[in-house]
């Protein structure tokens, strides 16, 4: 008598343990699709920046000054994967800065991403 009723106690802890974990469970909302994608896409595109910065610090190392997108694609110090839309990218350099914006071509958030020679990267609304 005393085993049965261990048992039956027993299966009662797990029934409410169990009813536990299904409704914690229950209350776990996956992420939209749409917004997977877009942050594996704004992975990407900051993974380009900072590839671009890094072609940029080994160009100016070897030629003592930065260059423009098409000379470190043309001069193989960099190699991006494609294009990432929505966003485009445009160097913009000086004898002593280099700054890679991203730019958003279609609404959204961010409208910009931008890397400079401080290698951080920055985002506007």
């Amino acid at each position: 008598m005393i085993r049965a009723l261990g048992f039956v106690s027993l299966l009662i802890v797990i029934a409410v343990g169990m009813d536990l974990y299904f409704s914690q469970l229950a209350n776990i909302s996956p992420a939209p699709t749409a917004n997977r994608e877009g942050t594996v896409n704004m992975v990407g595109v900051q993974n380009d920046l900072l590839a671009i910065a890094r072609a940029e610090r080994d160009y100016a190392a070897e030629m003592g000054s930065y260059a423009s997108l098409e000379q470190l694609l043309s001069g193989n110090y960099l190699t991006l994967p494609g294009k990432r839309p929505p966003y485009s990218y445009q160097v913009d350099t000086s004898s002593s800065r280099f700054r890679v914006t991203a730019t958003r071509m279609t609404p959204g958030s961010p409208a910009q991403l931008w890397i400079d020679d401080t290698m951080e990267i920055h985002t506007s609304p």
